[in-house]
């Protein structure tokens, strides 16, 4: 399934099963990892609001925007892309410091973002999704894999806090810029002209000019 969409031809290569073996053994592998974490984080009521930390919300982005991508490829039948959008869910929780956390918050955290993994997984991988499933608890708190409700985007985890900006000096690319992501044009402006590389290069001179594109860059003319 990864290696072309479905109405291509390919050749049969040993190697490329190699891979796959590869891929589900790390998904079984992580899942043995930090299975404590998941069953305490499945323990917690998420009916209640629940405060995420920085890293939480890092990771509850990242998963939620890869599986909008894995929700419309799934409906075009791209299958290929599906199975990278999982190897990129993995990756992402594979690099998130959350396994290591005591903090009930981030155990919740993780619980929810392995789960949608193991549910965008089950079409493709059924056996191994399903015993993970059963054997991690969640089958006994969500119901059977069969039957679970197929994983949406929370739009509040789209949500940041931050925003980070490319920072431009004379139209060259000179580093970036983090903001909040809810600042304003002027507040954009003042922490530009603030930054270590503008002060250097200006040598004391205030910008002439500070262009803001919002969402994109900010380029400060001296």
């Amino acid at each position: 399934m990864f290696t072309a969409p479905p109405e291509a031809t390919l050749e049969w290569n040993d190697a490329a099963v190699e891979g796959s073996y590869r891929f589900v053994r790390r998904v079984w592998n992580y899942a043995v990892k930090v299975e404590s974490a998941l069953k305490v984080g499945l323990g917690v009521d998420r009916s209640r609001p629940i405060t995420f930390s920085a890293d939480a919300k890092k990771l509850r982005l990242e998963i939620h925007s890869v599986l909008r991508q894995a929700n419309y490829d799934y409906e075009r039948m791209q299958y290929n892309t599906v199975v990278s959008a999982l190897m990129k869910m993995l990756n992402t929780l594979e690099d998130s410091p959350l396994a290591a956390s005591k903090d009930v918050n981030d155990n919740a955290a993780l619980a929810e973002c392995y789960s949608i993994l193991l549910r965008v997984m089950y079409p493709a991988c059924p056996h191994l999704a399903f015993q993970l499933w059963n054997e991690l608890g969640y089958g006994a708190s969500h119901g059977d894999l069969l039957d679970v409700a197929w994983p949406t985007v929370d739009e509040t985890a789209l949500q940041r806090d931050e925003i980070e900006l490319m920072l431009q000096i004379n139209g060259k690319l000179r580093g970036s810029l983090t903001v909040p992501a809810n600042a304003d044009k002027a507040s954009i402006e003042q922490a530009a002209a603030a930054h270590e590389q503008v002060t250097k290069q200006a040598a004391g001179a205030a910008p002439k000019k500070i262009i803001v594109v919002p969402g994109r860059l900010v380029n400060v003319v001296l």
